[in-house]
């Protein structure tokens, strides 16, 4: 592999919008700098963030034109700069997902990011389940886990449950001991998701916020979940907070609905707002992760829910328009030729 600059095939956006912005161009990458690792992409995971980044509407604004996306891939190693002594050629790895992914988006061939951006990817996982595997179990482990403390016993609602992170932290409530209560619109996606081990599911659709209190409260005896871990925010955050026991947990880790966050009165309880990227950002918070997602993909405990994979990036769009139907169920995934 030559350490000077080439080209890669990447995806840009110019302007906001659909999924019809992004493009695939060709784009110049240099050699990897001190500290730096130059990874041959071979599948990409997608991510609702990255939905709202490219629409103008995540919490910072991509730097148009010819912004750069993607948070999470798989790849190996092709080439490391001076003073990288963790990886080298050929060792598999997987994108960290703690950058500002409009400058070192991964939704490309290669990519040079800092080492800093990089871990190994588990022994014997596959590109395309280590591409939907760090961010969501990360996001999971992390939100649930590490910031609002649940335990076995507990029971959590999953808001979102059907969307990859969904699927992980159903997975990741049971490897804990904990009870996943799932919500989900639609009664569709019900039956799929008791198959992957939600204790209880509850349809969003044709429930109004009173009757989710109360079949939460009918779940738990009368006494509340103990955590609520919401992808979604808004007004319908309260409803969340009103179905806790005193003293509970609610974690908000996305935005989907854009208006203002309510708060129950449900006094008291905690409310976390949880950053994916300041804990992955951290030595520690990567070595912790790696280790809880690496043993359950070991002993079976956790295994990513892939919805459907598509083949080149030139499928990023329709893959963008798949992720927006919120038809699937699990983790978007595009494979990457070179």
């Amino acid at each position: 592999m030559t350490t000077t600059s080439m080209t890669t095939k990447a995806v840009l956006f110019h302007e906001l919008g659909g999924p019809e912005v992004l493009t695939v161009e060709e784009v110049t990458l240099s050699a990897p700098g001190p500290g730096e690792v130059l990874v041959r992409v071979e599948a990409i995971g997608l991510n609702r963030a990255e939905a709202l980044f490219r629409a103008g509407t995540y919490y910072y604004p991509p730097t148009l034109p010819g912004s750069r996306l993607g948070y999470e891939a798989a790849g190996v190693v092709e080439a490391v700069g001076a003073g990288v002594t963790a990886y080298a050629p050929g060792d598999p790895v997987m994108a960290a997902a703690n950058f500002d992914f409009g400058v070192h988006g991964v939704y490309a061939e290669r990519v040079v990011l800092p080492e800093e951006y990089v871990v190994a990817r588990p022994a014997g996982v596959d590109a395309v389940t280590a591409a939907a595997v760090w961010l969501t179990y990360f996001t999971a482990y992390g939100g649930m886990v590490l910031t609002g403390g649940l335990g076995p016993g507990d029971h959590v609602v999953i808001t979102g449950a059907s969307s990859g992170v969904g699927t992980a932290a159903i997975q990741t409530a049971l490897r804990v001991g904990a009870v996943p209560i799932a919500t989900t619109r639609g009664e569709g996606k019900r039956k799929r998701l008791l198959e992957l081990g939600a204790a209880h599911v509850i349809v969003t659709d044709s429930e109004d916020a009173d009757d989710l209190v109360a079949e939460v409260r009918g779940i738990t005896g009368g006494a509340g979940a103990d955590l609520a871990f919401d992808a979604v925010g808004g007004p319908g955050f309260a409803r969340l907070g009103d179905a806790l026991r005193p003293g509970g947990t609610a974690v908000l880790y996305g935005w989907l609905d854009p208006a203002p966050v309510a708060l129950s009165m449900n006094w008291p309880q905690t409310v976390h707002t949880y950053a994916n990227g300041v804990l992955a950002g951290t030595a520690e918070g990567r070595r912790r992760a790696a280790g809880f997602i690496g043993s359950g993909l070991r002993d079976g405990s956790l295994a990513p829910v892939i919805a459907e994979t598509f083949d080149g990036l030139e499928r990023i769009t329709d893959a963008h328009r798949l992720m927006e139907s919120n038809a699937h169920l699990g983790k978007i995934v595009v494979r990457v030729g070179t």
